[in-house]
């Protein structure tokens, strides 16, 4: 089942399907931080308008908005 970051469970691994941010720079950024399709994600909590996800070694907070631009699958 595929479904966006930000409909994601916390607590739950999750593989990166696609990212689909329609923006070269935000692709590389996420890319430089291990964000990319088949690499594994983890939701550590949420916060008001945003996420605390685990990517590799790093805790990121990233907004809604990106969250929904990540594409997981389960």
């Amino acid at each position: 089942m595929i479904m966006t970051l930000r409909d994601a469970l916390t607590g739950k691994e999750y593989i990166i399907d696609v990212i689909n941010t329609n923006d070269d720079e935000m692709d590389s950024f996420l890319f430089s931080l291990g964000c990319f399709s088949g690499e594994p994600v983890t939701v550590i909590s949420r916060k008001r308008g945003s996420l605390i996800v685990a990517i590799k070694d790093g805790r990121y907070n990233i907004d809604n908005q990106l969250a929904d631009a990540i594409a997981v699958v389960c």
